[in-house]
């Protein structure tokens, strides 16, 4: 089931935020949470490893046996199984609309997705999921694109830099995929290497 509580308490537990939000949770109350939030034992490999899987599937949203999926699918492609873990992540187009600016975090980035306000390549799409690909087309449809909501975030866009893997028309409300992307790109607060030893052991 996927996560629905308070996000700046899980942050506290995990040791990490994701959001401006969780992030001012974070550097106002940075110990553990619960009853002695100062007392906490020595994490054991196992759990570190544990631990930065959890914290990956917060970031992105994503239920266990989905992400499970995303790195049986990153293990069969060549290259560096962790690298290819998150790109497959920032690929799904809830995060590509999150990194455009268009949603303040991904849990919103999901909902405007849900909600039918883009569309790829001309086709309404509604699947958070969805991998977009090289050469994709992201539009928000015309009915929402004349929302007062969305008349907003389109004010809010002019100060949006996408990453390089992006280009977003911030007047027209378009973007484009120009590439997969990158290393550099990806979230470095996730150790991929302890979430392929996790897996490694099961």
């Amino acid at each position: 089931m996927r996560y629905t509580g308070a996000r700046g308490k899980k942050a506290r537990r995990l040791g990490q935020a994701f959001t401006n939000k969780e992030g001012k949770v974070l550097r106002r109350r940075s110990g553990f949470p619960g009853q002695h939030p100062d007392t906490r034992s020595r994490l054991s490999e196992f759990g570190l490893q544990l631990k930065e899987k959890q914290k990956a599937k917060f970031a992105y949203g994503v239920l266990e046996k989905q992400f499970y999926n995303y790195f049986l699918k990153a293990q069969a492609q060549p290259g560096v199984t962790g690298n290819n873990l998150l790109m497959l992540l920032e690929q799904r187009l809830d995060n590509v609309v999150y990194r455009l600016g268009y949603g303040e975090t991904r849990s919103q980035a999901r909902q405007l997705v849900s909600h039918g306000f883009f569309r790829v390549n001309g086709k309404k799409l509604t699947v958070p999921s969805a991998a977009v690909r090289v050469g994709d087309v992201i539009t928000v449809g015309e009915t929402k694109a004349k929302t007062k909501f969305m008349q907003t975030v389109k004010d809010k866009l002019k100060a949006v830099t996408p990453p390089d893997w992006l280009d977003l028309d911030a007047a027209h409300l378009k973007a484009k995929v120009l590439s997969q992307p990158t290393y550099e790109d990806m979230d470095k607060a996730i150790n991929t290497q302890l979430i392929v030893e996790h897996y490694s052991r099961i």
